[in-house]
């Protein structure tokens, strides 16, 4: 039985032989087949596709390669509609670019003039925002000034104002700047401007946080100085000259409730001249000012103990002067020392008049109570800006010749620094 069944297997296994080798013979002509036993009860396509060998690895290799062909295919048309939407975008923001007809005076029909008019541009609508951000910081330092000082309602009233200022701010600006990101996707100074914007904004919470905080935020101005006691060695010095000067006003506030007369406020002297300029009460005098030794008197009253501002003024030509005590006149006069230049290279002392360039100090002439806010400009400041800084407005000038900074000062001989 077995070998029945061994021979009809040889013979289908020969049978499929001849039929693969006729109809091989036919296709590829002169060619060498090599055959595999087949068992009877499998079907001959199975039998081929199970023992194809290489046949089966190409088969995969290229499943393999068409699906590779599709995913590059979807992916080819993932990007066409990328190009397409950039392209859409690229046309809208060149429409939008370009200007319509103008109006009467240059401005498109329908436009604003706001702070965030886009129609504007952006280099000049940051550029209104940074001024505005600028209006905030030096209001801002208005509020430090009045928030160390005893008007504390006022203060508060103030710094919750610029906090809802800066709030309100700090939305339109982060508004109107990714709009014009958006109107302008690749502008990347408007993206530095605008990291600029948001610094600022950052830097101005910031400061608001440290007020309420009550933390000691304090200008380098806001100082005094005090000369508790009428000596030849108390005193202060700039630490430079002053430069010639055709004409000048200086600035201080002045606390004394000395008698007789407070003394010497401030002297300036020159190589020669000792006197170049000097305020000074002395004895039952009044106050004088001495511009190269030559004198007029200053109808001011201040030795009852309170805080006043001094304010003179003085152009060479024909020697004109004025004098303000707290923002009002008091006096004015001409013919000192006309056509005379205050001379550089000399030496700025507070407390003390000086007999000698930085030296020769008589205690009967020095100052005695305290001095604050000391500035000195080389031109004539106009009354507005005198009335500005005797009410602390936060508009005043702070001298361009010389400005009452700790840095700008030396103290000797036991002179107080106290912070206001």
């Amino acid at each position: 039985m077995t070998g029945a069944m061994d021979g009809s297997s040889w013979k289908l296994f020969l049978l499929s032989c001849l039929i693969v080798m006729e109809s091989s013979a036919q296709d590829f002509g002169q060619t060498q087949f090599i055959c595999t036993s087949v068992p009877k009860d499998m079907d001959l396509c199975t039998a081929t596709m199970q023992n194809s060998g290489p046949a089966e690895d190409l088969k995969t290799t290229v499943m393999q390669l068409r699906e590779t062909v599709l995913q590059q295919k979807e992916t080819i048309m993932n990007q066409k509609e990328t190009i397409r939407e950039l392209t859409s975008k690229l046309s809208r923001c060149e429409s939008q670019s370009l200007p319509a007809a103008a109006g009467p005076g240059g401005r498109r029909p329908g436009s604003k003039n706001t702070m965030g008019d886009v129609s504007r541009g952006t280099t000049d609508t940051l550029a209104q925002l940074g001024q505005t951000l600028q209006t905030l910081k030096q209001r801002l330092e208005n509020l430090e000034q009045y928030s160390r000082g005893n008007n504390t309602v006022q203060a508060n009233s103030l710094k919750d104002l610029l906090q809802n200022k800066i709030d309100d701010m700090e939305k339109q600006v982060l508004s109107r700047v990714n709009t014009l990101e958006e109107t302008k996707p690749g502008s990347r100074n408007d993206t530095e401007q605008r990291n600029r914007v948001e610094s600022t904004l950052t830097s101005l919470h910031h400061r608001i946080t440290d007020l309420e905080k009550g933390k000691d935020i304090r200008p380098t101005d806001k100082f005094q100085l005090t000369f508790p006691l009428r000596t030849n060695y108390m005193y202060a010095k700039a630490k430079r000259s002053l430069p010639e000067m055709y004409s000048f006003s200086v600035c201080l506030w002045i606390k004394s409730n000395a008698s007789p007369g407070v003394g010497t406020p401030f002297s300036y002297a020159v190589p020669g001249q000792a006197n170049e300029m000097v305020l000074i009460e002395w004895g039952n005098n009044p106050m004088e000012i001495l511009i190269n030794d030559k004198v007029a008197k200053l109808p001011f009253l201040i030795n009852d103990g309170k805080w006043h501002h001094l304010c003179i003024t003085w152009t060479t030509r024909d020697g004109m002067w004025e004098a303000f005590q707290d923002g009002v006149m008091r006096g004015s006069g001409e013919n000192l020392a006309p056509y005379h230049p205050i001379k550089p290279e000399g030496v700025l002392v507070l407390g003390q008049e000086q007999d000698t360039l930085g030296g020769g100090f008589d205690a009967t002439q020095a100052f005695v109570g305290e001095l604050a806010n000391l500035n000195i400009w080389n031109r004539k400041l106009s009354v507005a800006e005198i009335h500005n800084l005797a009410t602390c407005n936060s508009k005043a000038p702070a001298g361009n010749v010389f400005s009452w900074t700790e840095s700008n000062i030396e103290i000797f001989g036991g002179a107080n620094q106290m912070d206001l």
